[in-house]
């Protein structure tokens, strides 16, 4: 019932949307998106300058960060320093290494030519905060994995 109210109720919406939009002298709105486009290095500094923020919480830090690991790109080594820090600064060790873990992900089939470059290029900040890699860890490796049966 509440369904059939609703669909009279939009029914009723859209035919006096439609008549006024006939009724006045201006265009009607298109619904149709035109998003402007961000040059590489607008969004860079934009990931940059969130993840500067000095009141940034662990929640916006996850947010951001899952943000980033739903576009189809690999992190530069800034955008990544910045997260590291403000995980130093929200004093989150696991989230920063699982952070390292995603980039690594994101990097697939290319992972020997682009992580040890991204890994070079931020070894100055991980030895500044004191935040080991996933391999220096061994979370590479997995603990009690069971071997391939047919690989035995």
């Amino acid at each position: 019932m509440l369904r059939t109210v609703v669909c009279r109720i939009n029914s009723v919406v859209r035919s006096v949307a439609v008549q006024n939009v006939g009724r006045t002298s201006v265009a009607p709105i298109r619904l149709m998106s035109h998003h402007a486009t961000e040059t590489d290095d607008e969004f860079d500094s934009r990931y940059e300058a969130y993840f500067n923020r000095p009141d940034i919480d662990g929640w916006e830090i996850r947010k951001a960060m899952n943000d980033l690991a739903g576009m189809d790109l690999v992190p530069e080594p800034k955008i990544i320093n910045a997260a590291l820090r403000a995980c130093r600064r929200v004093s989150d060790f696991a989230l920063a290494v699982r952070f390292l873990e995603a980039i690594k992900s994101k990097c697939g089939t290319r992972v020997k030519e682009i992580y040890p470059y991204i890994l070079q290029e931020i070894r100055p900040t991980l030895d500044e905060l004191g935040v080991s890699t996933p391999e220096e860890l061994g979370y590479d490796q997995p603990e009690l994995a069971i071997k391939n049966v047919y690989e035995m």
